[in-house]
């Protein structure tokens, strides 16, 4: 079933099971004959059956063609539309200030390669950032090229960390260059409260800000360009169905002409396959492309993109705005269930100022997570808490019979 066909008869009506069953499962029968529940959906996507065809496609492409499949209608039309669907995602309204990524680390990389080398980058991040952006943060501080205050959190909910955009604006000092936050904390869900105070403290001392919105985009509506950010980066690995390698840095348009990143390559000149280069009386970024483009880099993995488009697609064309609605009333209705079952777990006072997945503590999460999945229920865990991410993929009945397990198994 193609996925125009398929979603035509969904209307404008808020998802329900019956619409879901009738018109999306079709979409997704390959993955669905797994036998079990896959909980997991806040880590890795579940794909759509087209994305099969939609990378035979680019490799027939290759056989076909050759050199030729660089044409617009074919690899490069594919990057074009990645750019696209990206901007549309996250309200950038600029689909040539997308870059595409392997790695929102990479992403990182990037903004940080783009400041003075002739001494470190001041940054201020949270404790809350994901592993790799912790990691490289922390490898460009031992290697001198940056000096980085953290942000802890300020207490717990429950058993929770809690943190706060105004915790990391009061960090904010004359001198900062980079701020880099996440909109949603991986390890727990939580929205970051007042993001705005964090993006006015860090412009009223000239820096940047950079977004982590790997957690956001896709699971609610977001717009970089009414937050003001700098910068932000994502992948489609989890909630866009996009798989590995498929990620992104997006840059404001007053900084893709301002800033000028170490991370380059002959994609980012103009006319990419004239081979034009500087002559030696020129400076080297005298073949530069303009904007966005003069922030792309070396040869594009043009498969990655044929592998996201699909799950890119199919968010679009769905609305984030039902997804996450429907979201809502998943996780509402394990909480319920969870407290029905006697079983441990975060309740929010705001269910709507947390992300896609509810979380249930535990004195040995890995061990549960195991059991769990030798029951059939796949999740995954992280900071002490297994963390549970249904998508609309998932049947009520799916989500009771994960809370039995849960009671059996805790």
């Amino acid at each position: 079933m193609s996925l125009d066909l398929a979603l035509s008869g969904l209307g404008n009506e808020p998802l329900d099971e019956g619409l879901i069953r009738a018109h999306i499962a079709p979409l997704f029968s390959r993955v669905l004959a797994r036998q079990e529940i896959y909980l997991a959906n806040h880590s890795l996507g579940r794909p759509l059956d087209h994305m099969v065809d939609s990378v035979a496609s680019a490799l027939d492409a290759w056989y076909g063609t050759m050199d030729e499949a660089w044409g617009h209608s074919g690899w490069m039309g594919a990057l074009t539309e990645y750019r696209r669907c990206i901007s549309d995602l996250i309200g950038l309204d600029d689909p040539r200030g997308v870059v595409p990524k392997t790695s929102a680390g990479q992403g990182l990389r990037a903004v940080l390669n783009a400041f003075p080398q002739d001494r470190p980058v001041r940054v201020v991040a949270t404790r809350g950032e994901f592993d790799s952006l912790d990691f490289i943060l922390k490898a460009y501080g031992d290697a001198g090229r940056a000096e980085v205050t953290w942000v802890d959190p300020r207490g717990l909910d429950g058993t929770v960390p809690i943190y706060d955009g105004a915790d990391v604006a009061a960090a904010i000092t004359p001198g900062c260059d980079l701020v880099v936050v996440s909109q949603v904390i991986f390890s727990t869900g939580q929205v970051l409260p007042n993001l705005n105070q964090v993006v006015q403290a860090a412009h009223q001392v000239g820096a940047k800000v950079l977004l982590d919105t790997y957690h956001s985009a896709g699971v609610f509506p977001i717009s970089v360009r009414e937050l003001d950010m700098d910068f932000a980066v994502g992948g489609c690995y989890k909630y866009l169905r996009g798989g590995p390698g498929a990620c992104w840095l997006a840059i404001h348009p007053r900084h893709q002409e301002t800033m000028r990143t170490l991370d380059t390559g002959w994609f980012a000149k103009r006319d990419v396959f004239s081979y034009h280069r500087a002559e030696p009386t020129e400076p080297p970024f005298a073949v530069r492309a303009m904007g966005g483009d003069g922030w792309l880099e070396s040869t594009p993995p043009i498969l990655t993109y044929y592998q996201a488009l699909p799950g890119l697609r199919f968010t679009l064309a769905l609305g984030v705005d039902r997804i996450r609605a429907y979201s809502l009333q998943q996780l509402s209705f394990l909480r319920q269930h969870f407290k029905a079952a006697g079983i441990p777990h975060h309740a929010p006072a705001d269910p709507a100022a947390w992300g896609g997945y509810a979380l249930v503590p535990h004195a040995d999460t890995n061990g549960l997570v195991q059991r769990l999945k030798a029951h059939g229920v796949n999740t995954d865990a992280r900071g002490g808490h297994v963390r549970f991410g249904p998508d609309l993929l998932n049947t009520s009945d799916d989500l009771a019979r994960a809370v039995e397990v849960l009671k059996a198994q805790y």
